[in-house]
């Protein structure tokens, strides 16, 4: 898989609930801090969202298409000098082979819903996210725009299994846009997403994410890149925002707490398998990135996951 493909399936991305929404009149609503990420489509009529912390407010318009990654409280409104509601307690579901659409005026339509990131790795990809990320150039949305319509389309005339297209139409939705976003970023943009647009960046990261227990130096890399190893590691680091060794240990870390739930395989033998030629030289290295031993580790994580199933 690519490096993008990789932390996605590795968090385990998926879209716990879409939603179409249809509001009139004077309307403003209130969303509270949340986990993972909220995306929006507008399909008609425009709005405001204003998150917590950022200074200007956006506008939206038919087309647009935004994901709102950092759990941060925020308002969507006609008029954000309206009183806002609690979306909550004020609308009431119709569902449909788990769709919800919320039935109102008129005035907007829209697509939306939240995606789950699983635990402690959701960072990877926050951690390279601005609060807000706006789709808007006409080019860009024409990329979106046969998704957003299929949503709408679902969302308005349920069909049998709709709630997996749905999701599966959110999950490609998530991954367009973050293509797009990718994509704007080129220019300035630090962090592995932004470094995926960089033939010599991406080589390097790609050969890391393919094999993460080889005996990668800088050197190595560097190779894979097609570059002098000072050349590289500079770029590596004012493209990626860290250097890339410890790029490595955060991935090897991250594929390593998955094993440590979802697989039987014992910690001695994930740490080899990582590149790690004793397991204490393993347990270090992943208490530094993670904050606890693996054993521990995959103790806390395994219970959670057995609570999840159970219920």
């Amino acid at each position: 898989m690519d490096p993008l493909s990789d932390v996605l399936s590795l968090l385990k991305v998926q879209a716990y609930w879409s939603a179409g929404f249809d509001f009139g009149g004077d309307w403003a609503l209130a969303f509270g801090p949340y986990e993972g990420i909220k995306f929006y489509a507008v399909i008609s009529g425009d709005c405001w969202i204003a998150v917590e912390g950022v200074a200007d407010a956006v506008h939206v318009v038919p087309g647009d298409c935004l994901l709102l990654p950092r759990g941060r409280p925020f308002r969507v409104a006609r008029d954000l000098a309206f009183e806002p509601i609690d979306p909550v307690k004020t609308f009431v579901g119709v569902k449909d082979g788990g769709v919800t659409v919320y039935k109102g005026g008129g005035h907007f339509f829209g697509v939306g819903g939240e995606f789950s990131l699983t635990g402690d790795q959701a960072e990877v990809l926050l951690g390279v996210l601005p609060p807000i990320v706006h789709i808007r150039e006409e080019a860009d949305k024409a990329v979106l725009h046969w998704c957003i319509e299929r949503m709408r389309q679902e969302l308005r005339d349920p069909q049998p299994g709709g709630f997996v297209v749905a999701q599966q139409l959110a999950t490609l939705l998530l991954v367009q846009t973050l293509r797009l976003h990718l994509a704007e970023g080129r220019n300035g943009g630090v962090g592995w997403l932004f470094a995926l647009a960089d033939r010599q960046m991406a080589a390097a990261i790609k050969a890391m994410h393919e094999s993460p227990g080889a005996p990668w130096t800088v050197q190595s890399l560097a190779a894979r890149a097609g570059m002098s190893r000072t050349t590289f590691a500079i770029k590596f680091r004012e493209t990626v925002g860290t250097s890339p060794l410890e790029y490595l240990t955060r991935w090897r870390m991250a594929v390593a707490g998955d094993w440590l739930v979802r697989s039987p395989r014992p910690i001695s033998e994930i740490g080899q398998s990582l590149g790690y030629d004793s397991q204490s030289a393993f347990s270090l290295a992943f208490k530094r990135v993670m904050g606890c031993s693996p054993g521990q580790y995959g103790r806390a994580r395994s219970r959670g996951l057995g609570e999840e199933r159970a219920t």
